[in-house]
């Protein structure tokens, strides 16, 4: 269902930037460490990143925000453009600075984060032009969602003229606040503060349950929001909706980076609002949503496939089997922790001993093992219409069962460079046919410091046998 939601974001974006290395040496210059850079990763931040767990929940989604004329500005627009199902309006504004964090990680900790930004009003003409074109586009979607991070895109009456216009177009509103003055966002029919956020903007206090739901009455009562729904960090969320109170216990099995998560509860919130689920319905899932994402590194997102594996989680074999994005996601994680990550790769058509074999050697070699499986299509492309004889479905499960084997993922192409890539594995495993020269992908594992290693076969042990002596 919410792959059928359409939502109309509107608020302050940011580039999300992170720069990952190792730490060896402490600074001759001044005592402080020296990150050796390894790479660089920038996403979509602030109400851009509300954009990107829609798109990743399947919704559709119209963006309004501002933009500086500067790289930074190109950039998001780019990433944000980049995004599927995305109408994205991204006004410039000459001689802003578009808001950048940057954050330096070295195992796993953030060493410095650096913030770039002007968090002045954006120019009346602008704000003004804005306001039309949410007026203009609302009608279209069933939800508008305000993201107020108070950098000046919903600064003065913006957020007033916009709940209007949602209003007059018949649609309802959603907001993520900031700041203590939520007279600004009257009219809303939800609010998500977090707990400290509650108290700025009442001056009541909100450590006990009772205390919270006191609060959000008054908040309520006080500027006409139809529900208020609390964020309490490790004590879940409460929902009061009219004379109603939910209390929802966290979802977080366990933290690791709670960056972006009050971001995944406002998507994933107005995803279900916008599908038209009950409230309390949407509010259970983007509580469950939040615990996910706090459990991954960065600013992540959660997936239409991690709700439905909370909701409905498999037992055993099937756990490991994960599609790329979140095979990537999985394999950050690890990297974090300080494990080593192995590869290899290979079609498994019908697993024999020569392949538990290869796969023991592998996973002696690192402390985390992924098998890049190639895809039905792929296998028949390269062995023939005859193959492959089982489905993808059953040759990943039968992979996961083992236990030398951490993480299965497919691979649609001929060869798995591209997921290499992704993945950027430290030990690449062949089988000794092969010389370190031709193993796919070798070159490049080795160029980033890691290593290649071939793997000992056991004599007459290959699928192709196995197949023949079948159907022999």
């Amino acid at each position: 269902m919410l792959k059928r939601a359409s939502v109309l974001v509107v608020g302050d974006a940011m580039l999300d930037r992170y720069v990952y290395g190792r730490v060896n040496r402490i600074s001759p210059e001044a005592p402080v460490p020296v990150l050796a850079v390894e790479r660089e990763v920038a996403m979509p931040g602030g109400a851009g990143n509300v954009v990107r767990n829609l798109t990743a929940l399947g919704a559709a989604v119209a963006f309004l925000s501002v933009v500086g004329d500067d790289q930074a500005g190109s950039d998001l627009t780019g990433l944000i453009g980049g995004q599927p199902r995305v109408e994205p309006w991204l006004l410039v504004q000459g001689g802003r600075a578009t808001t950048t964090k940057t954050r330096y990680i070295a195992s796993g900790q953030q060493l410095l984060r650096a913030d770039h930004e002007i968090a002045r009003p954006i120019h009346q003409r602008l704000a003004d032009r804005l306001v039309r074109i949410a007026a203009d586009t609302v009608a279209a979607t069933s939800v508008m969602v305000l993201s107020d991070y108070r950098k000046g895109v919903l600064a003065g009456d913006v957020p007033e003229r916009l709940i209007a216009a949602a209003k007059a177009a018949g649609r309802r509103v959603l907001v993520d606040p900031k700041g203590d003055d939520y007279g600004r966002y009257a009219g809303a029919d939800v609010i998500t503060p977090n707990r400290n956020e509650l108290r700025q903007a009442t001056g009541m206090p909100v450590d006990t349950e009772e205390e919270i739901v006191a609060a959000a009455s008054a908040l309520r009562e006080r500027h006409g929001f139809g529900a208020v729904l609390v964020t309490r960090s490790e004590d879940g969320m409460t929902l009061l909706e009219g004379d109603v109170v939910h209390h929802m216990p966290a979802e977080a099995p366990e933290v690791h980076d709670v960056s972006g998560a009050g971001d995944t509860v406002v998507a994933v919130l107005a995803a279900g609002y916008a599908a038209g689920l009950p409230l309390t319905t949407a509010a259970r899932l983007a509580n469950i949503a939040g615990g996910l994402v706090v459990g991954k590194v960065g600013t992540a997102v959660a997936r239409e496939d991690d709700l439905m594996e909370a909701l409905t989680p498999e037992r055993g074999a099937l756990r490991k089997f994960m599609r790329r994005a979140a095979a990537a996601e999985q394999v950050e994680r690890w990297r974090q922790r300080g494990w080593r990550i192995g590869f290899t790769n290979g079609c498994f058509d019908l697993l024999h001993p020569g392949h538990v074999h290869l796969l023991e050697q592998a996973r002696s070699w690192c402390d985390r093992l992924v098998v890049g499986l190639n895809a039905d299509s792929s296998v028949k492309r390269l062995k023939g219409p005859t193959r492959p004889v089982q489905p993808e479905a059953a040759r990943a499960a039968v992979l996961g069962s083992l236990a030398t084997v951490d993480l299965v993922t497919l691979f649609e192409e001929d060869t798995p460079v591209e997921l290499i890539k992704l993945l950027r594995p430290e030990v690449l495993v062949k089988g000794a046919d092969y010389t370190v020269e031709q193993v796919v992908g070798g070159e490049l594992v080795q160029d980033w410091g890691g290593v290649v290693r071939l793997a000992e076969l056991l004599p007459g042990n290959s699928t192709t046998a196995t197949v023949a002596r079948i159907r022999g």
